[in-house]
């Protein structure tokens, strides 16, 4: 090494150079081609958006570059509800994810978690990205392309399918599901683990604030309860006097994801569900309800367990009353019932519209103009 580059090299800033060796993501070889001559072979990894039930629909994302996807010729997407500029992707290749930002006002989901208005979250190999209100699928699909003079481009393709083979950046543990005691009060509902199942759970990234109930499931602050299949925690910013969340170790990123080999977990869910309200000591004086969001905010699937009161300062808005007081919350019963008979959750299309609903009394069905209107007039309805 000559003493001038050495010299340059020391005077550069570490983690500068840190930086720009992350970003070299292209990769040069000697190769020998058919005539027996050496020649320079480069292997690039490029990224491709595809449409998944189209796959001839092909977007290239280059890398690190903000490449904004919406209502186009392009995308034959021709649905007003789909802004021309609805999601911003910025493909990492060197580290096989893509960054996705909502842009449009109508939600764009990932493996039906919706990203929130100017929100950002990583969508990675096996997940689902749909445009716009759950329709519209997209996946992502790595290449890496060997070029050299005299020799055939070479791709091998790493696709986004829903193969359990496909690599993920998120850590590869398997979930603390094992050696979980019930609490004193809950013995009865201890229920032996499924080792097979514990060892194929997998820890998904916790960066984004949608997987915020996985941080949660695991504060003993927030536990209610828990057993070797659920746990139990109070709603962070609960919709009612009582509000608690019925959560399996299990990764199950949302309902779409559930099966009939689901249907005794969610049974069980329903039943813990069931034993929490029973230990309230004023529960006789309220109603409850258990059920699931047709479309969470939030991922990992979880039952509701709330009161009927909805006396909260937590309950702010249109979305929150309507997300529990319409066709949008699904009965836990219902869910049972429809994985019984039909082996997976079908939601129906439209349901986000139910969020903009007026505002109705769910014991009288009232009509009132505001939130803090509708909060005085729940008072009437309250336990004496």
């Amino acid at each position: 090494m000559s003493p001038l580059f050495l010299a340059t090299f020391q005077m550069l800033d570490f983690h500068m150079v840190a930086t720009l060796l992350e970003e070299v993501w292209n990769t040069s070889t000697i190769a020998v081609n058919s005539t027996g001559q050496c020649c320079s072979r480069v292997t690039m990894r490029v990224c491709w958006l595809v449409r998944q039930d189209n796959r001839r629909q092909r977007i290239k994302l280059p890398h690190l570059e903000a490449v904004t996807v919406g209502r186009s010729l392009e995308t034959k997407i021709t649905d007003k509800r789909c802004s021309r500029q609805q999601v911003q992707l910025k493909a990492e290749c060197n580290k096989g994810y893509v960054k996705v930002k909502q842009v449009g006002v109508n939600p764009t989901s990932i493996d039906s978690v919706i990203i929130g208005k100017d929100q950002e979250v990583k969508l990675q190999p096996g997940q689902v990205l749909h445009m716009v209100n759950e329709l519209y699928p997209y996946i992502v699909e790595f290449e890496e392309e060997a070029t050299s003079p005299g020799l055939e481009t070479n791709r091998k393709r790493k696709r986004s399918g829903n193969s359990d083979s496909v690599e993920r950046d998120a850590a590869q543990e398997a979930e603390p599901s094992t050696g979980l005691e019930p609490r004193s009060d809950s013995s009865q509902y201890f229920v032996p683990s499924n080792k097979g199942a514990d060892a194929s759970t997998k820890k998904e990234s916790l960066g984004h604030w949608s997987q915020g109930l996985k941080i949660s499931m695991q504060d003993p602050k927030m536990q209610v309860y828990k057993d070797e299949q659920v746990v139990v925690i109070k709603d962070k910013y609960p919709k009612a006097r009582y509000h608690w969340l019925v959560l399996p170790w299990a990764s199950i990123s949302s309902l779409k994801a559930v099966t009939r080999d689901h249907l005794e977990l969610l049974k069980h869910m329903h039943t813990v569900g069931k034993k929490v309200i029973a230990d309230v000591a004023a529960s006789s004086k309220f109603r409850f309800r258990l059920g699931y969001h047709a479309i969470p905010s939030m991922s990992h699937v979880h039952l509701h367990v709330i009161s009927q009161d909805f006396d909260s300062p937590c309950l702010k808005n249109k979305k929150h009353w309507n997300s529990f007081n319409t066709e949008y919350f699904l009965e836990s019963q219902a869910v049972i019932e429809m994985v019984q008979d039909t082996g997976r959750v079908t939601v129906r299309d439209g349901l986000l519209e139910l969020l903009k609903l007026p505002l109705r009394c769910h014991e009288c069905q009232q009509l009132l103009p505001s939130i803090p209107q509708l909060r005085e007039h729940l008072r009437k309805h309250w336990p004496e």
